[in-house]
């Protein structure tokens, strides 16, 4: 379904950026900007469906090339802007910074630090061989640590209401940060690339694992607690700042990314579509506690022509959700992968007809993850251009800690269903951004 497009549209506004108003004419913007979810699209077409802000009024139709013009569009300061339900639609031309001030000035890491953080005396506070690998880190360090993140995360998480669509036109691009879907319902965001969300402060936790791991705080994308979310033709990446890159301290790598999308907290009727998820580790979570009280009953997403390519693991990780992983294109890259697809706690995934283009060192058996769930359903993947039995092939790797072979509920929420082998062409053709 498709709203009429508009003849033109203001490229800024005066009440909320501060600047002359002019008109532009950009037909296929005008496509994209007011497009909504089709009915049957996965799970964000439930129930009411999801529109965003195709209602907008003109005076709330706008064009932002910074930062600050994003923060006043969304409502004019970015603590409250999330319970601003005014329809709107946010497009985003050319790259945005996040980390700039109201001026536009780029602030690096240095510009947030307070209360005497330093990485060398945080090093230092917390060796293992000092603080040891019982407790998670606290005291003056670690206070500094938490209050220096505040600070950036108060730049380069960017709150998003009701009833809003964010577009990116003209190479759309969101640099060091990344928005916060949060308490809210009928969100659409499409065609932005988001690159790099990067903590400059991530916490050394020893009690993580065996030995340890680094975690940081930013996602690119995080849905929190909100309803009817579309996220499609985007493009996730990590750039030139890979976390293979970073260093390791205490022999763990310093991650100073988190999730490219994470559906969380409550967070229900999400469709993901045409996206690129790339160059990344912790890509995709679905739930983020196996302790959670809110997500029973909820956490339900579609994923659909999806293209996840040299990520880690977690393409998604699931807990409790019922979530459709159909027509999806995972290219791993061999060396430091771990899986795609993870069953976590009360999780039901189905998963159908998507292909894996899988290099010699990574084997068949390595595509699904036991977490701490069993349901799933796996039928007419394909692997190196072969149907495989996915659940098979991950059992009989795995004879302790089986798979079950029923997630317990059946899609209803499709579009046309592609056999497997026609997911590569579809999805390299016409994935992530600009091929709306």
């Amino acid at each position: 379904m498709r709203v009429p497009r508009r003849t033109a549209l203001l490229a800024c506004t005066a009440a909320l950026l501060g600047a002359t108003c002019a008109t532009v004419t950009p037909a296929a913007a005008a496509d994209v900007a007011h497009t909504v979810l089709a009915a049957k699209d996965g799970w964000g077409s439930a129930t009411t469906g999801t529109t965003g802000g195709s209602k907008a009024d003109a005076a709330h139709t706008v064009t932002v090339t910074t930062r600050a013009q994003l923060v006043a569009a969304l409502g004019g300061k970015n603590s409250s802007n999330g319970s601003n339900a005014t329809p709107k639609i946010i497009q985003v031309s050319g790259t945005i910074d996040l980390n700039t001030d109201d001026a536009n000035r780029h602030l690096a890491c240095s510009a947030y630090v307070t209360g005497g953080y330093t990485l060398a005396k945080y090093l230092a506070a917390y060796d293992p061989a000092v603080w040891g690998t019982s407790k998670v880190p606290s005291g003056t360090q670690e206070t500094a640590r938490v209050a220096s993140q505040k600070l950036q995360a108060e730049k380069v998480q960017i709150n998003v209401g009701a009833n809003t669509t964010v577009v990116g036109i003209n190479g759309g691009r969101l640099l060091g940060g990344g928005l916060v879907v949060k308490n809210v319902d009928n969100v659409i965001v499409r065609n932005l690339t988001f690159e790099d969300a990067a903590d400059c402060f991530p916490q050394w936790d020893p009690t993580d694992g065996d030995d340890g791991n680094w975690n940081s705080m930013y996602d690119s994308l995080v849905a929190y607690n909100a309803t009817h979310v579309w996220v499609d033709h985007n493009t996730f990446t990590d750039g030139a700042n890979v976390d293979a890159k970073q260093p390791k301290y205490f022999g763990r790598p310093y991650q100073v990314h988190d999730g490219q999308l994470d559906v969380v907290k409550g967070a229900d009727y999400v469709t993901a579509s045409w996206n690129i998820f790339k160059d990344h580790g912790k890509t995709i979570l679905v739930g983020n506690s196996d302790s959670s009280t809110v997500d029973t009953g909820k956490l339900r997403v579609t994923f659909h022509h999806n293209l996840w390519q040299n990520t880690v693991e977690r393409a998604p990780r699931v807990r409790f959700g019922q979530v459709d992983v159909y027509n999806n294109y995972f290219v791993p890259t061999a060396g430091a992968y771990e899986y795609s697809i993870g069953v976590g706690k009360n999780s039901a995934v189905v998963a159908q007809q998507n292909y894996f283009k899988l290099p010699s060192g990574i084997t068949t058996g390595e595509v699904l993850r036991k977490l701490s769930g069993s349901a799933l359903t796996a039928d007419n993947n394909s692997v190196n251009g072969t149907v495989t039995d996915l659940i098979g092939a991950y059992n009989a790797a795995n004879s302790s800690s089986k798979l079950g072979t029923s997630a317990g509920w059946t899609p209803s929420l499709r579009l046309t269903v592609q056999p497997a082998s026609a997911v590569p062409g579809a999805v390299t053709a016409s994935a992530g951004v600009g091929r709306i």
